[in-house]
C-alpha cells in the first residue's frame, strides 16, 4: 500500500517550485491563482526570496503547502491509499485526498500562519531538538520544570524529540537534557513555541476559520498528528486539526500505525527529504521515495 506524506515548516528553500512553474502549465495556473488569493506574489518569494524572507511563518507555511499540493495535483500517478502530513503538512494531505479544495486549503493555511505569528509575538518563545534521549525521559524533564512552560512538541522518530516553550523554559530544559545524557539539545531557528499551550491565542481564530470552511468526504484515510490513526470522519478531522495547534505532533506513532495498516511505500510530496529520513528511522524496512 502506498502512503503519501507531506512535510512541515523547515523544509523550505529558495527556488522551491520554480522548475514546476516553468515546466507545467497546470502548475503555473495554480501558482498564479495562489498569488491572487493571497494578494501578494508568493511565487516570487519562493523562487527568488532570501532564506530570511522564506523563514517568516506567514510565508513559510503557504509556500510549503503550495509546493506540496501543486506537486500532488500535477503528478500523473498520484493515487494514495493513505496520507499524512507533519504539522502544517496535514493541510497539504487534506487537499491531496480531496477533503479540502485547493483555494480553501490555502486560505486556511494562511489564516493559521498569521494567527501563529501573532501568538509568537505575544509570548517570546521557541523550540529545541533533543537527540539521543528516550521519549519518556524528555517527557519527565519537561514535566519537572514547573516555573516555565515547556512541553514535548514533535515526536519525529525514536531518539529525536522536539520540545517547545518559553525561551527561559527551553534554556532550563536544554541544560537538564544534557545532564541526563542527551547527545544534543539544540535550539531551533523557528519563530515561536509551536504545538504548545503558548499557541492558544491562535486556536480560536483557527477554529472559526475551520468551522466556516467546507470539508468533503476523503478519498482515503488521513493519519492525523493528534490521533495518529487513520481518520475518515469529517467532524473528527476538523476537531483534530484545531487541537493540533497546541498538541504534540506524534509523527513516530502515525508512521507506526500506517505500517501496521499495510503501508509499504512512503512517498514524500513537497520540498526536501526530511520525512523520508524520519520514516526510515521509524521503520527500517519501509520503502521511501519522493515525487
Amino acid at each position: 500500500m502506498k502512503a503519501y506524506v507531506f512535510p512541515g515548516q523547515g523544509a523550505q528553500f529558495s527556488g522551491m517550485g520554480k522548475d514546476l512553474y516553468e515546466s507545467n502549465e497546470d502548475a503555473k495556473k495554480l501558482f498564479e491563482k495562489a498569488n491572487e488569493i493571497l494578494g501578494f506574489r508568493i511565487s516570487d518569494i519562493m523562487f527568488e526570496g532570501s532564506d530570511e524572507e522564506l523563514k517568516q511563518t506567514k510565508v513559510t507555511q503557504p509556500a510549503i503547502f503550495l509546493h506540496s499540493v501543486i506537486l500532488a495535483k500535477t503528478s500523473p500517478n498520484f493515487s494514495p491509499d493513505m496520507v499524512a502530513g507533519h504539522s502544517l503538512g496535514e493541510f497539504s494531505a487534506l487537499v491531496a485526498n480531496g477533503i479540502l479544495a485547493f483555494e480553501d486549503g490555502l486560505k486556511l493555511v494562511y489564516q493559521r500562519a498569521l494567527a501563529m505569528q501573532e501568538a509568537c509575538e505575544i509570548n517570546p518563545s521557541g523550540m529545541a531538538a533533543i537527540l539521543g534521549l528516550e521519549d519518556e525521559k524528555v517527557e519527565e524533564i519537561c514535566a519537572s520544570i514547573k516555573e516555565e512552560i515547556v512541553v514535548p512538541a514533535n515526536y519525529n522518530c525514536p531518539g529525536q524529540l522536539v520540545i517547545s516553550g518559553t525561551n527561559k523554559g527551553i534554556e532550563i530544559a536544554c541544560e537538564k537534557m544534557k545532564e541526563a545524557g542527551a547527545k544534543r539539545a539544540l535550539p531551533l531557528p523557528v519563530g515561536g513555541a509551536f504545538h504548545s499551550p503558548l499557541m492558544e491565542p491562535a486556536g480560536e481564530k483557527l477554529r472559526k476559520a475551520i468551522e466556516s470552511t467546507t470539508f468533503h468526504q476523503p478519498s482515503c484515510p488521513v493519519y492525523q498528528n493528534v490521533s495518529t490513526s487513520g481518520v475518515s470522519n469529517v467532524e473528527e478531522i476538523k476537531k483534530n486539526l484545531i487541537a493540533q495547534l497546541t498538541a504534540p505532533v506524534k509523527w513516530t506513532q502515525s508512521v507506526q500505525n500506517m505500517v501496521a495498516d499495510g503501508a509499504t511505500l512512503f512517498v514524500e510530496c513537497g520540498p526536501g527529504k526530511v520525512l523520508q529520513g524520519l520514516v526510515k528511522k521509524i521503520h527500517k524496512e519501509a520503502e521511501v521515495s519522493s515525487i
